[in-house]
Parts: structure tokens; C-alpha cells; sequence
């Protein structure tokens, strides 16, 4: 599917095709042409082209989102393309705008946004080296720090001490790049290029510097903050987190695995509890929450009842809820506007249908996402399922991987969600009838990927041509065996993985230690 570009799009795409050309000519180019000449040239990954346009940007604002969003002379959105090759130029560019020693007076740049691009799994860049968030978190920073660097060492024209510009990115930082993060936000103060963190992402962080790096941050301009992998956060210490760090526009709040376990509570855990539950609610602005793998059985109430705005995604997965959960949830103000739900790791079908099913109604008319993978959701359930879906009319992405549903009964299922107008995504099992006889669920690791592979791939035809005989060939359906598409994980893939080595290691040296005294 070819998208159409305006005669002035076709225009600047040749302007810049040639490099050298549009490089010697952009003092002669009118100021509002800029935004037009840089998307044509990061559709061309002219990064030459880029760098210079950057480096003379006679706007006040410089927007990647919009710059790359969908326009009046080229619909297509090129936000996604984190293309390394134009990345790092804009960057680069960004930097020698400050260090250009061109008039001082002309330099009307003050806010750069960064926040706008997206990281997704499949690029279409020619070079096919991307920059992800970890990258972008990285470059900039020891770009920073390169600039004041030189700043203090050459003689610069004293204009250049006079430029502030904001630059709008979302953070992500682990052990590896801790320390140039850091060195970057202690200097923000005297450094032109001022970064605002408008986003924060941590992982293999230990609590120490996760602490002094989220107060560097500016946290009253924080606006979603994620504690993901290998940061060990407990109850006492989101606590701490909250009793001395306020976030006023935080919108989305994502807490690591086992952050509460209420098996082991004491009188104290539970007070501790309200409190954190106060300080939530005290959070005007959260509308996200995401606290997988807790455990959190018969407090989600204590947790929410606090909150005053209406949440519109909540991750519940894997929390070990009971009907009391699943009761408050399907009643309280949150339920006629969530629009992404994760029920994961519940036995939904044999706990809790009837309440599920009127949480499911209640947000039926908002729903788009909805994560419903090892559930126990079988063939004698699939009718009960559609019904309760027939309603979520927006729904546009529906995970349900996990489950024991054999190929009839997904092919009964993929009739009906045809029928769903705006769905895009689905993620579906592996049919029950791919897997050896007596195969128990949930599947462990090891099992998961013993099925028959040529009868797999038969049914996933079938399904697809469910889709494709209705008209539905905008569906994409997939089975993730391990998961869906996790730009942060994937980008830290190597640094995770070393540390959860590095974690084994030292648990089992412990465990040989006190095996040896024992003995």
C-alpha cells in the first residue's frame, strides 16, 4: 500500500537527494520549508541532510512526533522508524546548533521532543540498525557531557552560554549507562542542552541508585514511570518512594514482580499498605497501573478504593486475586473506563465467571486491549467468551495465548472476532490438540514448545483464512511462545541476561556456603 505525497513532499524528496546540493543550499531555504525538507530526509535516511537542518533550525520547537507524524504532504507516520543512521544525526545536529557559531540572536530553538518516537519490532530503515530508548538515553547524555566539556575548554562566542533549550526524552537507564545518565542530569544546570525527563525507565538498577537517579530526574515532571527488571522494590520501599518524592503528573505507574506479597503481611505490612494506597491516590493524574506478579489477594480495594481519577489500564496479571478482587473491581468507578485490562494467571472460568463477565460489560463501550493468557479458558467456555465479547465493539487487541483451546474451538472463536470492527492484534494458543495427550496446564518451559509443529502450522492457516475470507486480512495473528514484542528487553537483552547469571551465581555460592557449615 503506496501513500500518496503532495507535489511539494515529491519536491523536497529530490532536494535533498542530493546531499551535497541541499547541504549547500539550506541558507537559502525559507524557515517553514525545514519540517517538510526533514521528513523527506528521514524517509531517505539522508542523514547528512538531517544533521545540517538540525544543526539550523530556525524554529522555536522541534517536534519528532510531528515532524514524523502523519502530514497534509505525506500521510504515512514515520515514528516508528527509529533509524540509528537518522537518529544519531539529529542528535549530532542538536548538539552543533549550540556549538554553531553563527548569530546568537537567530538561535529561537527552546524546546526539543524526543518523546514522540516509537519502538517497535519490525523496521522498514534500508539500514536496518535501529536506536532504541537505551541508545537514545545513552548518545544524548554523553552528548551532553561532551558539550560542556567543550564549553569550558574553547573559546566560545558568549551567546552560546546563553542557550536553554529543553530536550523532552524518555529515559531509560540500567547499571551500564547509570553513570554517564547521571554525570548528564548533575549538569544539567550548566548545560544548554537541559534534559527533562518526561518518562523513566529502570532496570538491573539496585535500590541505592535508583533512589538518587529518580531525584535527579525532576520527578514533579515525571509523567510515567516504569520499575521493570532486577530492581528489587518492596512495599516498605515504594513507601519510602512515595513519602519523599511527590510526582504531581504522574499518569502511569508500572511496579516490578513480587512488590507485594501479602502471605507474609503483619499488622505493620497492612498500614503500610493504606498508606501506599493514600499516596496513589493522592496522584491526581494516574490513570495506568501495572503490578504483575504480586501477590495481592483480597486487597486490591485497600490498593484502589484511594484513587480519585478513573484508572484506564490496569495489569493485574499473575496477583493471585479472589472473588472479593474480581467483585470490588467489576463495581468500583474504574470499570466504565479501562481501557486495557490484564486478568493473566487467573482461573477466571471456575473463580470468578459471573463477576468477570460484569467487569467485562461495564467496560465493554471503552475496551481496546484485553490479556487474558493462562486462564484456563477451555472449549466448553468459548461460547460464554464471545458473548462477553460481543459488546466490546473497540476492541483492538485480544491475547489469549496459554489456554487450552483446541483448533475447533479456536476456529469457532476467530469466526466471531471477525466480526470485531476495529481489532488489529491477536495473540491465540497453540491448539490443546497440537500437544501430546495429557498435557497439563499451565505448560511449564520445557514443554511448551513439544507440540506438532506441521499441524500447528495447518491450523494457523485455516485461521488466517477465516480472517482472509472475511475481509479481515488487517488482523495480525501470531502465537509468541515467550511472550509479545518487548522493545526495552529486547534492546537489554544481553545486559538482563548477564545479570540473572550474575544472581544465580551468587545464590548458589550462598547455598554451598551454608551447605558446608552445615556439614
Amino acid at each position: 500500500r503506496t501513500t500518496m505525497k503532495s507535489l511539494r513532499f515529491i519536491s523536497a524528496e529530490a532536494f535533498v537527494s542530493n546531499a551535497e546540493f541541499a547541504r549547500k543550499s539550506l541558507g537559502a531555504v525559507a524557515h517553514d520549508l525545514f519540517p517538510l525538507l526533514f521528513k523527506a530526509s528521514y524517509l531517505l535516511e539522508q542523514g547528512e541532510v538531517i544533521h545540517d537542518l538540525v544543526e539550523n533550525w530556525p524554529l522555536f520547537d522541534f517536534n519528532m512526533g510531528k515532524l514524523l507524524g502523519a502530514t497534509r504532504d505525506y500521510q504515512e507516520d514515520l515514528s516508528h522508524r527509529t533509524c540509528s543512521v537518522c537518529l544519531e544525526s539529529c542528535l549530532t545536529g542538536l548538539r552543533d546548533y549550540v556549538l554553531n557559531q553563527s548569530s546568537p540572536y537567530m538561535k529561537k530553538l527552546r524546546v526539543v521532543d524526543l518523546t514522540g518516537i516509537k519502538d517497535v519490532e519490525v523496521q522498514f530503515c534500508k539500514c536496518k540498525k535501529t536506536m532504541g530508548r537505551w541508545a537514545r538515553t545513552q548518545l544524548l547524555s554523553k552528548l551532553c557531557s561532551e558539550l560542556l566539556v567543550y564549553l569550558q575548554q574553547a573559546r566560545c562566542n558568549p551567546g552560546t552560554f546563553e542557550i536553554s533549550i529543553n530536550v523532552l526524552i524518555d529515559l531509560f537507564v540500567t547499571e551500564r549507562n547509570y553513570e554517564l545518565v547521571v554525570q548528564a542530569l548533575l549538569k544539567k544546570c550548566s548545560c544548554p542542552l537541559k534534559i527533562c525527563c518526561v518518562a523513566f525507565r529502570s532496570d538491573n538498577l539496585t535500590l541505592q541508585k535508583f533512589f538518587y537517579i529518580i531525584k535527579l530526574t525532576d520527578p514533579s515532571l515525571l509523567r510515567k514511570l516504569e520499575i521493570v527488571h532486577n530492581v528489587h522494590l518492596e512495599m516498605e520501599h515504594l513507601e519510602m518512594l512515595f513519602n519523599s518524592i511527590h510526582f504531581p503528573l504522574l499518569m502511569s505507574l508500572t511496579l516490578p514482580a513480587r512488590t507485594f506479597n501479602v502471605r507474609r503481611f503483619t499488622a505493620a505490612d497492612e498500614q503500610m499498605l493504606t498508606n501506599v494506597g493514600e499516596k496513589m491516590g493522592e496522584m491526581t493524574q494516574l490513570t495506568e497501573l501495572s503490578m504483575s506478579f504480586s501477590i495481592l489477594t483480597g486487597r486490591i480495594q485497600k490498593l484502589l478504593s484511594p484513587l480519585k481519577t478513573p484508572l484506564k489500564m490496569l495489569d493485574v496479571s499473575n496477583c493471585s486475586l479472589n472473588h472479593a478482587d474480581m467483585a470490588f473491581l467489576s463495581n468500583s468507578f474504574h470499570a466504565n473506563h479501562l481501557e486495557a485490562l490484564d486478568l493473566s494467571g487467573h482461573n477466571i472460568p471456575e473463580l470468578y465467571p459471573s463477576t468477570f463477565f460484569k467487569l467485562l460489560s461495564h467496560c465493554s463501550s471503552v475496551l481496546r486491549s484485553l490479556t487474558l493468557e493462562d486462564c484456563n479458558i477451555q472449549d466448553t467456555h468459548v461460547n460464554m467468551l464471545i458473548l462477553g465479547l460481543s459488546s466490546c465493539q473497540k476492541l483492538q487487541e485480544f491475547k489469549f495465548i496459554g489456554n487450552p483451546l483446541s483448533s475447533q474451538a479456536l476456529k469457532h472463536l476467530f469466526t466471531f472476532l471477525c466480526e470485531l470492527p476495529m481489532l488489529k492484534n491477536v495473540e491465540f494458543p497453540v491448539p490443546r490438540d497440537c500437544y501430546p495427550t495429557g498435557i497439563t496446564y499451565p505448560i511449564d518451559d520445557a514443554s511448551l514448545c513439544r507440540f506438532d509443529h506441521q499441524k500447528y502450522e495447518r491450523v494457523a492457516e485455516e485461521l488466517n483464512l477465516i480472517l482472509l475470507q472475511a475481509n479481515r486480512d488487517d488482523v495480525k495473528a501470531s502465537t509468541p511462545l515467550f511472550g509479545s514484542y518487548d522493545a526495552a528487553v529486547q534492546e537489554t537483552n544481553n545486559e538482563l541476561g548477564a545479570y540473572l547469571i550474575k544472581s544465580f551465581k551468587e545464590t548458589l555460592e550462598k547455598f554451598t556456603t551454608s551447605f558446608n557449615k552445615m556439614s
